[in-house]
This record gives C-alpha cells, sequence and structure tokens, in this order.
C-alpha cells in the first residue's frame, strides 16, 4: 500500500486546530495510561494501522503490558482491566461505533458511575481526537512507522 497525500502539510491551519484539541486532552488530567488504551482500542476498531503501531509504542513507554494491549480487543473478556478502564473502553467504543449504537444509557451510567462529569467531556474529547486522527490516516493511506521490514 502507499500512501496518498500529506494532509498536515497540504492544510497546517486545520491540523494546527486538531493539536490543539489534542494538547487540550493531553492536559486534562486523565491519567495517560487510559488515554492510550482509549487511544488504542479507537484505533484497532477504526483499522488505523500508523495509529495503533504509535499509540502501542507511546503506551508500553508508559508502562503498558504488552498482555494488556494484546488482550485490549478482548477487553469484555480479559479480567486484567479495571472497572474505569472497562467503562472508558466501553464509551470508546460506543462513540466511535456511534452510527451503530447511539451511545446506549447503560454504557453512559456505567461511564458516569466512574468518571465525573469533567473526566466524562474529556474523556469524550479524547476519543473525538482519535477518532478524527484514524479518520486522516485512514483516509490518506498513512504508513506506520515500524522497526521491521516493509514487505513491497
Amino acid at each position: 500500500m502507499e500512501s496518498r497525500l500529506n494532509p498536515y502539510e497540504i492544510a497546517p491551519e486545520g491540523y494546527r486546530a486538531m493539536s490543539g484539541l489534542q494538547q487540550y486532552v493531553n492536559r486534562s488530567g486523565l491519567d495517560p495510561r487510559l488515554l492510550e488504551l482509549a487511544k488504542l482500542r479507537a484505533s484497532q476498531i477504526n483499522g488505523c494501522a500508523y495509529c495503533i503501531a504509535l499509540h502501542v509504542r507511546e503506551a508500553r513507554a508508559l508502562g503498558e503490558t504488552d498482555e494488556r494491549m494484546h488482550l485490549l480487543s478482548a477487553w469484555h473478556e480479559a479480567p486484567i482491566f479495571t472497572p474505569r478502564e472497562q467503562a472508558a473502553l466501553a464509551w470508546t467504543e460506543a462513540l466511535t461505533r456511534v452510527a451503530e449504537t447511539q451511545v446506549p444509557n447503560d454504557v453512559y451510567e456505567r461511564a458516569r458511575h466512574h468518571f465525573s462529569d469533567k473526566e466524562l467531556v474529556d474523556l469524550s474529547f479524547a476519543v473525538v481526537a482519535i477518532n478524527s486522527w484514524n479518520r486522516l490516516s485512514v483516509a490518506f493511506r498513512r504508513l506506520p512507522d515500524t522497526e521491521a521490514p516493509r514487505v513491497p
């Protein structure tokens, strides 16, 4: 697969605007490891190879384990995620699949149980941001930075 074009070079003002939202999320006070799990899960759902590779590296740098990252797509069945993480992952999945889910009340209530109003809004901004990055990367075929040789 070949990259298409670089939207960040073509529309730097748009990139700066999206980066502003990402900077807000990064300063929100939410646990960075939790944010990386949410980013990684949304990227898995969206099939964004670039973002999956990036967020695996970033999560690992924050101390996340390979086992938890390997089990992330089956978090419902893996007892190694805390109730707060499970609520965040359910929220992430519901927002990422909003056209399908319409964000069910039980997912909302679960998230409200584990997050303050401000935290839930900030988590929502985080999910909005990663879904936006995913969509640009998938649409323009941004290739992952990998250590392995690329297959021609």
